[in-house]
């Protein structure tokens, strides 16, 4: 009898172990009542290059990962309810704006001290204005709070920034030196107004159905290359029109949660999602530099307190302008006081167009990291002392 070699792919064996760590940690991480999300970092800081090594091929990993976020934003767009969060314009846009604005004006009043040029304090204004949609949708569907107000606060901002994002981008190229071409404004001008044409039309027929819906619904293999072309075909739309491409998946959520097929889409595609967002999560942690963190440990903890602090109070201001309930304003503050993922295409930019140096780079995106990572702990620290605040307001009030 001839036997044949059977030759087993490196990868293959990476990921299995890959796994096998995660599932350790993510158990003991689970005993301590933390979210998985902390247990995937800790699992990319120790396979990463900065940790054991055990994964080399971080390009890999990283563009794995950012299929998660798409993921992400498509599952949402399933889940929210589209009039109930535009009924939240005002917070949505005004408030993110106000964010924006203030954030800039921080940064500024900073950079008499730091001697920072305009170019340095535009691009930090921009990357602790935004929040992280992986976080914070993580932490909302764990807690089942989607569809709660304080959950649609926060995803209508969420959407705000991921709009934002490139206009700002578009910006710090200017002051890098960058001249975007015509062809690329008139395009995300074209796929703005699509967007935006989208949206009034799944408002106003509010129920529509796909082709050959009643057929698809008994064919579970067709149902997820359907699934899968509906998520990645917005998503690659919406890039082609130099859009964020988790807007795009969004908007295809939307449109599924039209159609009514909610229920075999999230069948067909929730094993896959919960793959990438894990994989986008330990991509953050590999980029985190533990001999960079540890000589420069006072400046990061530093800053990684003054970031938490300074955008819970822009947060709390720009909530309480529109929401008259303290417990959802400290909790929805609480909720975007990270540095989202989009800041490290922000400081990526700016590090490319010469705007920051090497050290700032570091610094900042180990920041970056450092924030999504205690973010879980930051948000429940926050919601015990409201509770405790709540109930001691409480018993003095019916004292």
């Amino acid at each position: 009898m001839i036997f044949a070699a059977v030759h087993i792919d490196p990868l293959f064996s990476k990921f299995v172990i890959l796994s096998c760590i995660v599932i350790v940690i993510g158990f003991l991480l689970r005993l301590l009542k933390q979210p998985y999300m902390i247990a995937y970092i800790i699992v990319g800081i120790i396979v990463g290059p900065y940790g054991v090594g055990f994964v080399s091929d971080e390009e890999l990993i990283s563009n794995l990962g950012s299929l998660g976020l798409v993921l992400l934003l498509f599952f949402i767009g399933m889940e929210i309810r589209l009039p109930q969060l535009l009924n939240n314009w005002k917070v949505s846009i005004i408030g993110t704006l106000m964010q924006v604005f203030a954030s800039l004006l921080i940064i500024w009043l900073l950079s008499f001290y730091f001697n920072w040029s305009t170019s340095q304090v535009v691009m930090f204004g921009f990357v602790i204005s935004l929040s992280s949609t992986a976080v914070i949708v993580k932490i909302l569907q764990e807690r089942d709070e989607i569809n709660s107000k304080a959950g649609q606060y926060a995803l209508g901002i969420l959407i705000a920034q991921d709009i934002l994002i490139v206009p700002m981008l578009i910006l710090l190229g200017y002051l890098g030196g960058h001249r975007p071409d015509k062809s690329e404004l008139i395009k995300q001008i074209i796929g703005g107004i699509l967007i935006i044409g989208m949206i009034i039309f799944l408002v106003r027929k509010k129920e529509i159905k796909l082709p050959f819906q009643k057929y698809i619904q008994k064919d579970h293999e067709m149902q997820v290359f359907i699934a899968f072309s509906l998520c990645f075909g917005f998503s690659t739309i919406s890039a082609f029109f130099q859009l964020s491409a988790a807007l795009g998946a969004f908007i295809a959520g939307i449109l599924i949660s039209a159609t009514r097929s909610t229920e075999w889409v999230h069948n067909s595609l929730s094993a896959f999602k919960i793959l990438f967002v894990a994989l986008f999560f330990i991509s953050i942690g590999m980029i985190i530099d533990l001999n960079f963190l540890k000589d420069n440990l006072y400046t990061i903890v530093t800053l990684l307190i003054v970031v938490f602090i300074l955008n819970s109070i822009i947060n709390i201001s720009m909530i309480r302008f529109f929401c008259k309930d303290w417990k959802i304003t400290l909790y929805v503050s609480a909720l975007l006081s990270q540095i989202g993922e989009f800041s490290f295409i922000l400081a990526a930019t700016g590090y490319q167009s010469g705007i920051i140096k090497e050290y700032s780079y570091q610094i900042t995106i180990s920041t970056i990291a450092l924030t999504l990572l205690f973010s879980p702990l930051w948000i429940n620290l926050t919601k015990k002392v409201t509770n405790q605040f709540h109930v001691f307001a409480h018993k003095n009030k019916t004292a």
